[in-house]
């Protein structure tokens, strides 16, 4: 779509998007071909199945668009160009004739990692889960940054086998169906397919089971309304709830390491250090970064911490990096109002705890019934791994360090 002319041009490309990223979906672009643009002016977002990236011009000029909105695209390859401005050409168009050039490399460069994917030697963890699933290599959808197969591309392909057999009656009726009279189709977003495949998967391939527990958030509460204005004015953060759930978790956790592991192949990996992470709804879909070391982290450092990831995550300025490596996670419905709920694992972790609302309750205490701030708390974990005895003995924990708060400030 690029247009002649004389004068230089520059390829808009698509940038690197993380290790495990070989491919997006462009976005709306914020501009149309032939419209002039300033340098590191935003030009369009494009949509990975972790994380919006962007893409800003990189000199004045005027923009020729190449590649359509929706497209699916990979790293490296030409999607626009920018132009000089031209008496001739005015600001109809801007001189490309080399554009074509970018776009036919990067379709070259698609084919030779497409063929490293197929005869790249399988890494012994990928072996393992291909070997005791009889899964085809040549099957595999490969997301390495060499075109290689990773272990999460193989653990993929066995919840896809297993959705395919279990879908197997249905597969006649796949095709989409008339839209009745007020209603409208909208395709998912590629992070909207991610997360519903992933949590199908999730639930494909962990014994998944939840069990619960009530916490009385009276002494939390209490303290916090002693010394909230006292911490935001030293710490410059807001004094929540979530740096005291961090605290007991990542104190559970260190006693109960199994909630803390994950499973690969017919090994147990036990993870000696406690990146903790924390949901976060955003207008585009659920996403998950990581607090790492929450356990080297004080209450103001995790208050701080967990405040610059919900930002980010906001704004779509996630990297990569904060998006992966979690060993727990910890969710919220809370603030949304709801009573309970079964969490669904992130896989490969084996755990995840749930949040509630915090609701006045008739309790019995002491022989007497006292109005107290309840709320429950939902474990899921993989039963693979963790015994039951194991998951209740967790939210017990977690129960007293939150009904004693002393405890997780005193390491007791």
């Amino acid at each position: 779509m690029a247009s002649g002319g004389s004068g230089e041009s520059l390829t808009v490309a698509v940038p690197t998007m993380g290790e495990s990223v070989a491919e997006g979906t462009i976005g709306k672009w914020t501009k149309k071909s032939g419209d002039t643009v300033k340098k590191d002016e935003l030009l369009v977002e494009i949509e990975t199945d972790k994380v919006a990236v962007e893409v800003s011009s990189p000199a004045d000029g005027v923009l020729t668009i190449s590649v359509d909105e929706g497209a699916t695209v990979t790293p490296g390859q030409a999607i626009a160009t920018i132009g000089g401005f031209s008496s001739s050409a005015g600001y109809g168009g801007a001189p490309a004739p080399e554009s074509g050039a970018p776009a036919a490399a990067s379709a070259n460069t698609g084919s030779a990692q497409a063929a490293p994917a197929q005869n790249a030697t399988l890494s012994p963890a990928v072996q393992r889960v291909v070997g005791e699933n009889n899964l085809d290599p040549k099957s595999i959808q490969a997301s390495g940054p060499k075109g290689n197969i990773t272990k999460a591309d193989a653990l993929a392909a066995i919840g896809q086998a297993a959705q395919a057999v279990s879908q197997a009656p249905a597969a006649a009726s796949a095709a989409p169906r008339d839209l009745a009279p007020r209603e409208e189709r909208v395709k998912m977003t590629r992070l909207r397919q991610t997360i519903a495949r992933r949590l199908k998967e999730s639930q494909n391939t962990a014994a998944q089971l939840t069990t619960f527990n009530e916490v009385d958030m009276t002494a939390v509460m209490a303290l916090r309304s002693q010394y909230k204005e006292a911490f935001e004015k030293r710490h410059g953060a807001k004094l929540g709830f979530m740096s005291f759930f961090t605290k007991a978790v990542v104190a559970g956790l260190k006693e109960i390491p199994a909630i803390n592991a994950e499973i690969d192949g017919t090994d147990i990996i036990y993870k000696n250090h406690y990146d903790i992470g924390i949901a976060v709804g955003t207008d585009k879909g659920l996403v998950v970064p990581v607090l790492r070391d929450a356990d080297a982290l004080s209450l103001a450092g995790i208050e701080k911490g967990i405040a610059a990831l919900g930002k980010a995550a906001r704004d779509g300025a996630l990297t990569m990096d904060q998006m992966q490596g979690g060993t727990f996670t910890i969710t919220n419905g809370g603030t949304y109002g709801s009573l309970m709920s079964t969490p669904i694992l992130n896989a490969p972790q084996s755990g995840i705890l749930g949040m509630h609302n915090i609701v006045q309750r008739p309790m019995a205490v002491n022989g007497e019934v006292k109005i107290r701030p309840m709320m429950y708390l939902a474990l899921s974990y993989d039963h693979r791994i963790v015994d039951g005895k194991e998951a209740v003995t967790f939210l017990v924990r977690l129960k007293e360090h939150l009904e004693d708060p002393q405890r997780v400030l005193l390491d007791l």
